[in-house]
């Protein structure tokens, strides 16, 4: 009796959205690289050194001296340089130039990078249905993401020294969003993407949800703290001036009492200390209960990371604080904190 042919392996599915993948990884991590230069400029004291918003002829720095003594010029017609750097001269200013115009460069890099790709596979029918409209979306947070950063430098150059802490956390935040929205939707595109949790996942998908809104909430306390410059006060850990609560009447200060929650840096120092306290009980009972269970490992594996990278996060937040917010350490700060927040956004769209 002749033998059947051995059956050979089934050839994998073709994946539709691989180049879409690739791309948009690379659209996070240009997002990416911009938070951190943004974190540069906002500790050099260099975002109202461009005091004009030219979304297209800003393009190009000043070519020529009188295009740099012109730039210059309008700075100093600003409260910062009155008050805070009135010895300034031409040199150091184009170093803080340099920080803001790339600041702004890598953002039109950014949206061209989104933009162009975005066009072309759409005219090839590599986007169709719902993620056509989601990819606009994020085309269209990214778009705003140039007017609020416009609205946020507009408040620094007529009565303050510096731009408005609240402003700041928008900016922030709306950066982040759009770094998550991007992840979310490279990580959804993938084959099989889900983790197989079985009935398990409705048990998981809160406490990874609460993660990532957690996360969320402690950027934009993060942001508060840096616009109010709070980290340059109370430096010890784990007490603040000798308490672990401060008194009442420090906390709140400011009338009306929600002021304090923006105004006042020792309740804004206080909340981004709690809440980095609750993110890590939170992120180490999420750890410790999906290993308990039966679930995938690489589920359990990224659980346990994001438990990890938290904890290294609150280090490098207590260090930054106690070393009085050192240029190193402040960005290694706001850039772990970018790690983080992408870890719980991939950990929870896997978790279906």
């Amino acid at each position: 009796m002749p033998q059947r042919p051995a059956q050979r392996a089934a050839a994998p599915a073709p994946d539709p959205h691989h180049a879409v993948r690739i791309w948009l990884w690379l659209v996070a991590a240009g997002i990416f690289a911009m938070v951190v230069v943004g974190g540069a400029t906002r500790l050099t004291e260099s975002g109202l050194s461009i005091t004009e918003w030219k979304p297209v002829t800003g393009a190009l720095p000043p070519l020529t001296a009188a295009d740099w003594a012109e730039a210059f010029e309008k700075y100093k017609q600003i409260p910062q340089y009155r008050e805070l750097f009135p010895d300034m001269d031409l040199a150091r200013f184009k170093v803080i130039y340099g920080w803001e115009w790339s600041h702004r460069l890598l953002g039109r890099l950014i949206g061209l990078l989104f933009a162009g790709p975005f066009l072309w596979f759409l005219a090839r029918g590599q986007i169709t249905g719902g993620l056509r409209w989601r990819l606009a979306g994020i085309l269209a947070l990214g778009a705003l993401q140039g007017f609020v950063g416009w609205w946020m430098v507009s408040s620094g150059l007529v009565h303050r020294i510096e731009v408005a802490q609240e402003r700041l956390a928008i900016h922030l935040l709306l950066a982040s969003a759009t770094f998550a929205a991007v992840l979310w939707t490279a990580v959804g595109l993938a084959p099989n993407y889900r983790d197989p949790l079985g009935t398990d996942a409705r048990t998981f998908r809160p406490q990874a949800t609460a993660l990532l809104a957690l996360t969320f909430l402690q950027i934009g306390f993060g942001a508060l703290v840096a616009g109010l410059r709070a980290g340059l006060v109370y430096n010890s850990w784990p007490l603040m001036d000798g308490r672990f609560i401060p008194p009442r009447d420090h906390l709140f200060s400011l009338t009306p009492w929600f002021a304090n929650f923006l105004d006042n840096v020792t309740m804004v120092q206080f909340q981004h200390r709690m809440t980095a306290y609750l993110l890590l009980a939170l992120a180490l009972f999420h750890a410790l209960h999906i290993g308990r269970e039966t679930v995938a490992r690489r589920a359990a594996r990224r659980a346990v990371l994001l438990a990890a990278l938290i904890a290294i996060q609150a280090g490098l937040g207590i260090t930054t604080l106690v070393l009085a917010v050192p240029l190193h350490a402040a960005l290694a700060h706001q850039a772990f904190a970018m790690i983080v927040l992408a870890l719980a956004t991939i950990h929870r769209r896997k978790l279906g």
